[in-house]
């Protein structure tokens, strides 16, 4: 670990970035460039004294959880993020592993979406992150871990899962699920991630490994579909999707006509929040 290094890596990324590049308010007129300390520390979900230590040259060495949350927080780049791996010692992440790493360009333009559900998603339906509408819509994602934190996994091993959906359409999302990953397993090859996924699955569902065997490949979202939140009810969305260029993230926005039904009831998720989200 190269404290030194890592400790003016991190504080010359942090001041070329601004406020508003963030998805923060420029606030008040700041003393120094780009953005605080503390700030930094709270995109990235740990504690303002840990990540300072960081920046005076006596933090102890950082988790591999951990740097990516830095590298989120400060929108590095690929080659940016392994660099950072590397002063602190540990080996960047494989390109043949779903990274936790958000694209930056998808990340600046969920940073200016804050009146309609919008998630960042890996190619194997893993959330990377999430506003406080999708949050409120879908539930807080950020606390599965393993081969749960894929949505794709969840839906076959967790019936809560498929609340959020009507009845009638639960079996076209089952194949949309397993078209997704056979396009993930093809780019990802048989010993990555999506492959041990698609080992695990057949053998805990019976409906996956049927679904398997036809063979089916996707990757377009569905333009149009109806969401179910337990307080608001059903909830008619268009769906938009912006994936990066290798396409192993995308953005995903759901929207409604303005002064529909389903557009009241997506600003009301903004004032319910997740406070009393609950599918049991």
């Amino acid at each position: 670990m190269d404290r030194v290094e890592l400790a003016a890596f991190l504080r010359r990324r942090r001041e070329e970035l601004r406020p508003e590049d963030v998805g923060l308010p420029v606030g008040a007129r700041r003393r120094a460039p780009g953005l605080r300390r503390e700030e930094v520390a709270a995109l990235a979900a740990m504690s303002a004294d840990y990540y300072t230590r960081l920046e005076q040259q006596r933090g102890p060495q950082p988790s591999e959880q951990m740097l990516a949350a830095l590298a989120r927080a400060l929108r590095l780049t690929d080659d940016e993020r392994d660099y950072l791996f590397h002063v602190s010692g540990r080996n960047a992440p494989s390109t043949r592993v779903t990274s936790t790493h958000v694209a930056p360009a998808l990340q600046r333009v969920l940073d200016r979406l804050d009146d309609t559900p919008a998630l960042i998603l890996s190619n194997l339906s893993e959330v990377l992150v999430q506003n406080r509408f999708a949050e409120a819509l879908y539930g807080d994602s950020s606390g599965f871990t393993g081969l749960a934190r894929s949505g794709i996994y969840r839906w076959f091993t967790d019936p809560d899962e498929r609340l959020v959906y009507r009845e009638q359409d639960r079996d076209h999302q089952s194949r949309a699920q397993v078209a997704n990953l056979r396009a993930a397993y093809a780019s990802m090859g048989p010993r990555s991630r999506a492959g041990e996924l698609v080992r695990v699955l057949r053998k805990e569902s019976a409906e996956f490994a049927e679904l398997w065997e036809r063979h089916e490949v996707a990757k377009r979202f569905e333009d149009h579909k109806v969401l179910v939140h337990p307080q608001l009810g059903e909830i008619e969305v268009d769906c938009q999707a912006l994936f990066t260029e290798d396409q192993s993230q995308a953005l995903l926005v759901l929207t409604a006509p303005p002064r529909s039904e389903a557009f009241e009831k997506i600003q009301l998720l903004g004032v319910l929040g997740t406070e009393k989200f609950s599918r049991a």
